[in-house]
Formats: structure tokens, C-alpha cells, sequence
């Protein structure tokens, strides 16, 4: 699984970052999480609020923080 958080470093990002870092732990997952910081990457994968969570090429959140429950059902899927 390939996971992605779009931002540029804020604290919204940072805990995003570490919600689905400790998610991934939970549940067991075999995953690469990556920090898009870079702004016209993250505009071409269709984010224009961060932070945004992409998960194998799909975004499913942006502009928000979700949680860690709503974490849980995103990468259960």
C-alpha cells in the first residue's frame, strides 16, 4: 500500500502524519508513507486544501484532518 500526505509541513500535516503512522502499526499494514510537500505535486493530484491523504493513487481526504477511526476504515478498505 502506498500512502501519501499532501501538505507543506504544518501542524495539521505533522498530526495527519502521525494518525496514519499509528494506524498502519494498528492494523498491521504493510505501507510506504510519503510527505508531498512540493505544491504543484500536490494541485496535479487534485489538492487544493491540505493536508490530504492519498492511498494508492486515489486522494481520500483533503482540507482536514481525519480520524484515526476514519483512518482505520479508509486503509481497511
Amino acid at each position: 500500500m502506498n500512502i501519501k500526505i499532501l501538505g507543506p509541513g504544518c501542524k495539521n500535516c505533522t498530526t495527519l502524519y502521525g494518525y496514519v503512522s499509528d494506524v498502519v502499526t494498528e492494523l498491521g499494514i504493510q505501507a510506504e508513507i510519503e510527505k508531498i510537500t512540493d505544491f504543484k505535486e500536490i494541485v496535479t493530484m487534485g489538492v487544493m486544501k491540505t493536508p490530504g491523504l492519498v492511498v494508492n493513487g486515489a486522494v481520500k481526504v483533503s482540507g482536514r484532518i481525519p480520524s484515526k477511526e476514519e483512518i482505520k476504515e479508509i486503509l481497511s478498505k
